[in-house]
């Protein structure tokens, strides 16, 4: 029972996390620490799960479960390595050792900010990379867009007080060639729809995180003053601003930089 739980997972979709714990904050233990498993920001205010979370629910500890695993490959006991970040150390290893089982791994790390970063981006990158799929683009083109976007992350992780490192870790790296390459991927898939042409649709009520998270990732690299071309390029196709040639168009004519 949730109220007598020393961890609570919270597994529902980004944007109901905060309507959550308000319905469930009641119910919890004292002293329990809530785990959001979400990959997104909120869309209400652009800020962190962690920290919404950290608002709704004061008398909490709020820790970050992310990176390479899907929920099916979970629950059939597949090995599975994936980062539990807390705001210290010793409280993500001490979820790290509750949670983790058999097939089941987890590493601790301090840096909620990269861990819940690079899952929220890793989803933008994964439609894009749907996109080259969908319209044929190649292999090299997906791997251009995995290790650019990858540098996307890392700049927007670094200005906003995460590590950098933490990027090329489970939760950044790992999650990105998961999501980006497997089409268990929900976003992988929406992206090729796109690509093929088809209208976007969300009726259907099929989870598409990445394409909620395009636009504030979008917004949050504008007022950090850091670039990031995929993740704009993506949330003007997503919102109908842009057509997917004229994006490719702009992102293959960027001046020429050093990597």
């Amino acid at each position: 029972m949730i109220s007598t739980a020393g961890i609570v997972l919270f597994a529902m979709p980004s944007q109901a996390q905060v309507e959550a714990a308000r319905h469930y904050g009641p119910y919890l233990a004292e002293g329990a620490t809530v785990v959001t498993c979400a990959k997104g920001i909120d869309r209400a205010s652009a800020r962190l799960l962690t920290d919404v979370l950290e608002e709704a629910l004061p008398h909490h500890a709020i820790a970050a479960l992310s990176g390479p695993g899907f929920a099916a490959d979970i629950a059939r006991g597949l090995p599975t390595a994936m980062a539990i970040a807390a705001a210290d150390l010793a409280t993500a290893e001490r979820l790290a050792h509750a949670i983790s089982g058999r097939t089941f791994r987890l590493y601790a790390s301090d840096d909620r900010i990269g861990v819940q970063l690079g899952g929220a981006l890793k989803n933008v990158l994964a439609i894009a990379c749907g996109i080259v799929e969908g319209m044929g683009l190649g292999d090299s083109a997906r791997a251009a867009l995995i290790s650019r976007g990858l540098a996307e992350m890392s700049r927007l992780v670094a200005a906003m007080g995460g590590k950098a490192d933490t990027v090329r870790g489970l939760s950044g790296l790992g999650d990105l060639v998961l999501t980006a390459t497997s089409h268990q991927s929900r976003n992988l898939r929406f992206g090729i729809a796109l690509g093929h042409g088809e209208p976007i649709d969300f009726s259907r009520g099929q989870l598409v995180e990445g394409a909620f998270a395009a636009a504030v990732a979008s917004r949050l690299a504008e007022g950090c003053a850091v670039d990031m071309p995929i993740t704009d390029a993506v949330a003007a196709v997503i919102e109908g601003s842009l057509d997917i040639p004229t994006a490719i168009e702009q992102l293959m004519s960027r001046p020429i930089t050093t990597e």
